[in-house]
């Protein structure tokens, strides 16, 4: 089963604890804090399987969720970093924001790696809050939480040379005849609803990779015909194989066809308007083929196209095509690389202080990324903890910033998923 289009949730490991824990060693009568910090939790790392060519798997498992860190030790003792999570994809994988649509990587070459949920760090121990005005803290931190979020998964045939045409060119005959892939074959439109791939041996050492893409119709850039499903597939291929029913037997004119499907490329990607194309005029061994090819030929050169006369059931022509195209693979040189060498950061760290105050339902509503990551830190049930966290609120204006909104002595403030009673006494450092 080919299945090209998936959506998956991911979520970063949570940092561990840190402890509090206090220097027990005989001799020293007031041994200081020793609590060690929580590890950092596992990342959800997407890498690219070469053995992959579907996102079959997910559609069986659409959760992923990395470790978490080990909590801290005592005696300063450091908690173990998690592992990351490794999720296999098939190259040509683009991953996007599932909520956002933004693109995040796009994944091509075996081996490559793509962070798309990173883990928490580990909260730190009580040893790291140890100052001059503060020489016994009895509060750790909790380890912050992994981020998730869902993304999408689009899978794009990853090809040198595309096969593109109407349903029933005899594109699938022609794979078939020069590969040993083994499309469906039949005398239907769209017999082929799937790309198939096949690698081709042009001889001396050379091959490449051939991908027949289901035949396309007119009004497949607006999604006629599976369009959007079919066109995504083409974008990666360097060059294309235009193949044509040049006997006619579906009753309509080759040069009419022609015209649609490359209106068809421009209208979906204006790039695709200027990819190298060889036309194949395929059926030769039909003398219906034979009677048009003169002046069908005398257009296409006409127009400034490479034009071969081919038979996919005889095999007649095929091999000037294939050697034609590996000397033109060859006169472009490596492929491009269609992605950016460093996409490891999908998320950027910032340092972002800025939140906001919004009243809902009676509830003031605090929002920021800094102070969210704050609360879900803090360890609710330790009373020095919470004063400090009362403490930042009041040197980032938090407070202030209440008070304009009408905030009043007994209103519930939420922080996250923490609800607090403002009482216009929270501690000031």
């Amino acid at each position: 089963m080919f299945i090209d289009q998936a959506r998956v949730f991911v979520k970063g490991g949570d940092g561990g604890n840190g402890i509090v824990s206090w220097r027990r060693e005989k001799f020293v009568p007031r041994g200081g804090p020793a609590g060690g910090d929580g590890g950092r939790g596992g990342n959800v790392v997407l890498e690219v399987d070469e053995g992959l060519r579907t996102l079959l798997d997910f559609k069986y498992q659409r959760h992923f969720k990395a470790d978490r860190g080990e909590y801290g030790g005592t005696s300063n003792k450091h908690g173990r970093n998690a592992e990351d999570m490794l999720v296999k994809v098939p190259p040509g994988t683009v991953v996007r924001d599932d909520d956002t649509g933004e693109l995040l990587g796009d994944l091509t070459e075996d081996g490559q790696r793509l962070v798309v949920s990173r883990g928490g760090r580990g909260g730190r121990g009580n040893a790291a809050f140890l100052s001059n005005a503060n020489r016994a803290p009895s509060f750790a931190e909790k380890g912050e939480p992994g981020q998730e979020r869902w993304i999408r998964l689009e899978l794009k045939v990853v090809a040198d040379v595309g096969l593109v045409g109407y349903p029933n060119a005899g594109k699938s005959t022609f794979l078939s005849r020069v590969s040993a892939a083994q499309p469906k074959i039949a005398s239907y439109p769209f017999t082929t609803i799937t790309p198939n791939l096949g690698v081709v041996s042009a001889g001396e050492g050379r091959s490449f990779v051939l991908a027949d893409i289901p035949g396309l119709i007119e009004g497949a850039h607006e999604g006629t015909g599976l369009g959007h499903e079919f066109l995504r597939h083409v974008e990666r291929t360097r060059l294309f194989l235009h193949v044509l029913d040049t006997a006619g037997t579906e009753g309509r004119d080759p040069l009419d066809d022609f015209e649609t499907i490359n209106r068809e490329l421009a209208l979906h990607d204006p790039a695709l308007a200027s990819r190298p194309q060889l036309v194949v005029c395929n059926k030769m061994d039909l003398p219906e083929a034979k009677e048009r090819f003169p002046a069908l030929e005398k257009a296409l050169q006409g127009k400034g196209y490479e034009v071969y006369a081919v038979s996919g059931v005889t095999g007649e022509g095929i091999d000037r095509v294939i050697y034609r195209v590996a000397a033109l693979l060859d006169e472009m040189g490596p492929a491009h690389r269609l992605v950016q060498e460093d996409l490891s950061p999908v998320y950027r760290a910032r340092e972002d202080h800025s939140h906001r105050v919004e009243v809902l339902d009676g509830v003031f509503v605090v929002t920021g990324a800094d102070i969210e990551r704050l609360a879900a830190m803090t360890d609710w049930r330790n009373e020095e903890a919470v004063r400090r966290f009362n403490r930042i609120l009041n040197r980032q204006g938090i407070e202030a910033k209440l008070r304009e909104r009408g905030a009043k002595s007994g209103d519930t403030v939420r922080i996250r998923d923490v609800e607090l009673e403002f009482g216009g006494g929270w501690e000031e450092e």
